[in-house]
């Protein structure tokens, strides 16, 4: 789906997608990323150190709630700024059911440069995960 400019208003609602993470995602993204903090994958390790459980690694939370937004634009070349702040971590059961987050966003600003100002907001077992969540985009 490709947004443009003139079918976007303040208030405009980006669609709410669902990720499901599990712990072989984290595995994955360990991997990927080169991050294998044994808090994302020893649930021993992880209590000790006071967290209910395995978590999720941030920026794989960060990532799931960019793609948001590139999905919404159809375009990630056209996402100029991201920022979060991390506030609660996801935790991530070994049940083969996983840790849903839930992503969804707003227009908070549309400038006539094209450019779109969004305020995200990522949330898991009805917690927001990500603070501060927000985009830049330039439509055509």
């Amino acid at each position: 789906m490709t947004v443009r400019l003139s079918e976007v208003e303040v208030g405009t609602e980006i669609p709410l997608q669902s990720f499901v993470i599990r712990r072989e995602d984290l595995i994955r993204y360990a991997g990927a990323s080169g991050d294998f903090n044994v808090i994302h994958w020893n649930e021993r390790v992880a209590r000790d150190v006071g967290l209910p459980d395995v978590i999720a690694h941030g920026m794989l939370t960060m990532a799931l709630t960019g793609r948001t937004v590139t999905d919404w634009i159809g375009d990630p070349g056209a996402l100029l700024e991201y920022g979060v702040r991390f506030t609660r971590p996801v935790s991530v059961p070994d049940d083969g059911v996983g840790a849903t987050i839930e992503v969804t966003g707003t227009v908070t600003s549309v400038s006539e440069d094209g450019t779109v100002r969004l305020s995200l907001t990522a949330t898991h077992a009805g917690a927001t995960v990500l603070g501060k969540a927000q985009a830049v985009v330039r439509l055509a």
